[in-house]
């Protein structure tokens, strides 16, 4: 399964550096290419004596209005003191045009892991989160996606039927429990909650940590509901899920009213990143990129385990949703 025309055949090394060169950055490194799939993305120092990062963006993915959104959210929270690495202004813009290909240039920052089981930072997340939403809530994206489910689960469906990496075995029992998990979602969501700018994608691997946390890749920002961003550092037991929450919240009020309301979401929303992710695979399968990263994605063992993914999912979706301690 393959769609035209959002490939890299033709971004070769030499393209990279011309690319790079085109904007009046030297690079005087090699290019040192980072965990980056969707996009390309590399790190290097240039005749500046600076570190730079380059992100060349999928072709065909998001129109020149939705990134320029994008940038545009994070030069926001870099005003508002939020820590985000927003990307360089260059003569006027910060989205840039070689042959094709569409680039950014950011400002290359260190940084540890961010400790998912340690709670003083888990606070300071849930605060810093609590300021982007106090941010994305002024007003929301003209251009960019709404999280739906369309976008993230009716689509995705669509994309699966595709894929031919599904044994043949298996599709009848496969695609009769994902409508059952599509099914069940679909009950349980429904379209008033309040929407705002969100990362997107705010995962622990998009944050780093200095003397707090530093947000990085907003590649997926979008309209949605708030415990989106919210919902990604609760794991383990329903007893650790609670003390996370408890102690997410405790810093998001600081700056926000803690969206409470949407805990109920929090299931269905795991039920969407389960199927979009299998989608997005399976969309990308063809640039050579996602078989090196993801070999078992291609074994019927990954696709058996899948079956059994969405009944617990099922599962989960009947039990209680969490609640904050009173």
């Amino acid at each position: 399964m393959t769609e035209p025309g959002f490939d890299f055949h033709a971004l070769t090394p030499e393209h990279q550096l011309d690319a790079i060169e085109s904007v009046g950055i030297y690079p005087q490194s090699g290019l040192l290419a980072l965990n980056s799939y969707e996009n390309r993305v590399y790190q290097f120092v240039a005749d500046d004596g600076k570190r730079y990062v380059v992100k060349f963006y999928r072709p065909a993915r998001w129109t020149d209005e939705q990134i320029l959104e994008e940038h545009a959210f994070c030069q926001e929270l870099v005003d508002a003191e939020v820590p985000v690495v927003a990307p360089l202004v260059l003569d006027g813009t910060s989205l840039f045009h070689f042959n094709g290909y569409r680039f950014a240039l950011f400002p290359s920052v260190g940084g540890r892991n961010f400790e998912v089981d340690n709670w003083d930072q888990l606070e300071a997340v849930g605060r810093y989160l609590g300021r982007i939403h106090q941010v994305g809530a002024a007003r929301p994206f003209q251009a960019r996606a709404r999280f739906d489910l369309d976008t993230h689960l009716y689509q995705p469906r669509q994309a699966l039927t595709h894929a031919s990496l599904i044994p043949d075995g298996i599709k009848s029992t496969f695609f009769s429990d994902l409508d059952r998990l599509i099914d069940a979602i679909s009950e349980r969501w429904h379209t008033n909650w309040p929407i705002i700018r969100l990362h997107g994608d705010c995962h622990p691997s998009n944050i780093l940590w200095r003397d707090g946390p530093l947000f990085v890749d907003f590649d997926d920002t979008r309209n949605g509901p708030a415990i989106q961003d919210l919902w990604l550092f609760l794991n383990g037991s329903r007893a650790d899920q609670l003390a996370q929450l408890d102690t997410l919240a405790e810093g998001y009020r600081e700056f926000s009213e803690f969206p409470a309301d949407q805990l109920q979401l929090i299931e269905p929303l795991r039920g969407l990143r389960m199927v979009h992710y299998m989608a997005w695979l399976a969309k990308r399968w063809q640039d050579p990129a996602f078989p090196r990263a993801f070999p078992w994605f291609a074994e019927a063992k990954y696709w058996e385990s899948q079956v059994l993914a969405f009944k617990e999912q099922l599962a989960a979706l009947q039990a209680p949703s969490l609640t904050l301690y009173p």
